[in-house]
């Protein structure tokens, strides 16, 4: 058992990363009324906590591999802790953001690309897939435990208990350093290219911010935005800006390295397929996961009413399934391959998508969408237990920290996009089939109708029909008209779930392109070691 220690002290902070995003998707209501905002503010925290994470993550695996992975893993911590303290205490949702998003969220890029390392310089063999499967279960865990603890606490006491008692683990950890041993690295250790880390966080976040704005700016007809381009809203600008600046990120990487200097990432590694195709399959696995985890919660706390702890209750099926399949699924997927496995949990995913659509209606019906959840949490669990190992395993030794910076880099990123994009397209939605509503409504005036669009053209926001009704009754329509808008408005509630839920859908589809180059399980190779050619990284294992 001795050899295991390691891996509780590992286990726990993958568990606690998760633990976070998750208390805070149930939270999304009480967040809304605490700090007097709106739906779009707190998705903004939500987004800009993945944001930082995929923005730093292959930073935080680089100064693994200047100061040591262990040292960084326990920096990392104690950066974490912090940021879990100023958020405990957080008078405003910008002090909010600064604790979770900001600083928490540069924690969790300092630790997790060590944790990736830690593990797999750990163990060895079998172990290295034991300890895998053990760290996709406990991420299954922490989504299980998450929706559950962060409601009943934001119910019955409140959500910044969760923080505190994030310090008090942080603090429990920083006790057990001595369970973690580094093995020394022979060689000279790596210099910071920072160059490359500003443009490859500028150019991440740009991105990511472009995207999550277009619900406010819109993506050609200019909604609301500061400025426009051209007479364009400036979404696609900004995203084309990102674009540019990542591309000048490679090519002055490639200019590093054909200088001899070191790159923050050695570009050469993504033509490895397997670590291409795992790389993007974990992109799509947290984009339609957080996706889900945002466009539910609104649809069980602001279209059903219920508080956090019955969402909580009812998010339970999809993270109990998550933890029972991507434990067992580990072992399966020696059996039978990574890529039938992964192959299978998309397919699982789509059934649940247009099960999930189903349950959608005005009154829930709790049967079935359990059995959606449930399926969701099949689907998620199956990737879970497969990914992160494809992703280790195509690496070298001494690339372990810079391909755990890249792991947790797609998986943030597809975080951020899951909630920015498909919020995004939730309210668009939510615009376009309340515009469509109020116009073919016989029961509205054409005063009610301007007055509908002028509100409209001023930004669109999830909120409950009480609310609406409250608006439609403050601008002085007659009581028939005031009902019409609020059933307009409850059937497009509706629609923009479905279109949100339907996208998710279509990433589903979109990852299952990118599979076909992940590990067959048949003709295993070894794991790359030091100084193995890239090019031996084929796309068995």
């Amino acid at each position: 058992m001795k050899r295991w220690r390691a891996l509780i002290v590992l286990g726990t902070a993958q568990f606690l990363m998760v633990l976070d995003t998750s208390v805070m998707n149930v939270s999304i209501s009480q967040l809304v009324k605490d700090f007097d905002t709106e739906v779009t503010t707190i998705q903004a925290v939500i987004t800009l906590y993945a944001l930082v994470m995929a923005a730093f993550m292959i930073i935080g695996g680089r100064l693994g591999d200047i100061l040591g992975r262990r040292r960084v893993f326990f920096l990392g911590l104690m950066v974490y802790g912090t940021g879990s303290l100023l958020t405990a205490v957080a008078p405003t949702v910008w002090v909010l953001a600064l604790g979770w998003s900001v600083i928490e969220g540069l924690g969790a890029a300092m630790v997790l690309p060590a944790m990736a390392a830690l593990v797999a310089e750990s163990y060895r063999g079998p172990d290295r897939a034991v300890a895998y499967g053990v760290i996709g279960g406990l991420a299954g865990a922490g989504i299980a435990v998450g929706p559950l603890l962060g409601g009943w606490v934001t119910t019955y006491l409140t959500w910044r208990l969760v923080f505190a008692g994030e310090v008090v683990v942080v603090l429990a950890m920083l006790l057990c350093r001595r369970m973690i041993a580094e093995t020394a690295r022979p060689g000279r250790r790596p210099g910071l290219d920072g160059i490359g880390a500003v443009l490859s966080a500028a150019g991440l976040g740009l991105g990511v911010f472009g995207v999550l704005q277009s619900s406010t700016w819109g993506w050609l007809e200019p909604r609301n935005p500061p400025f426009t381009v051209f007479g364009f809203a400036p979404t696609l600008f900004v995203i084309g800006a990102a674009v540019l600046v990542l591309a000048g990120f490679a090519h002055w990487e490639r200019h590093r390295d054909a200088q001899g200097a070191d790159p923050l990432v050695h570009l050469p590694m993504l033509r490895r397929p397997v670590l291409r195709s795992g790389l993007l399959a974990l992109l799509g696995q947290n984009l339609i996961l957080l996706g889900l985890f945002f466009v539910i919660p609104l649809y069980l706390q602001v279209v059903q009413g219920f508080d956090a702890f019955q969402t909580g209750l009812r998010l339970l099926p999809v993270s109990i399934a998550m933890l029972v399949a991507s434990v067992l699924a580990s072992a399966l997927g020696r059996a039978a391959g990574p890529r039938r496995i992964v192959r299978l949990a998309l397919a699982v995913l789509a059934v649940a998508v247009v099960w999930l659509l189903a349950t959608i209606d005005p009154v829930i019906d709790d049967a079935q969408f359990a059995g959606a959840m449930a399926l969701v949490g099949v689907g998620t669990g199956l990737l879970a237990s497969q990914l992160g190992n494809v992703v280790q395993s195509s690496a070298g030794e001494e690339e372990r920290s810079e391909v755990g910076g890249l792991q947790f880099t797609a998986q943030n990123l597809g975080s951020a996009l899951g909630t920015a994009l498909i919020g995004s397209i939730l309210l668009g939605a939510l615009a376009h089939a309340f515009t469509a509503q109020v116009a073919d409504d016989p029961r509205l005036s054409e005063e009610a109708r301007k007055q509908t669009g002028i509100a409209l053209e001023s930004g669109i926001s999830f909120v409950t029909t009480d609310q609406v009704r409250s608006a439609a009754e403050d601008a002085g329509l007659p009581p028939s008209e005031v009902e019409a808008v609020t059933d307009s408005y409850a059937s497009a509630q509706l629609e923009g779930l479905k279109a949100a839920i339907l996208a998710t859908g279509g990433v589903t589809v979109a990852t299952f392109l990118v599979t076909s180059n992940l590990p067959t399980g048949k003709g295993r190779t070894k794991p790359r070691e030091t100084g193995t050619p890239a090019g031996t990284v084929g796309s068995s294992r």
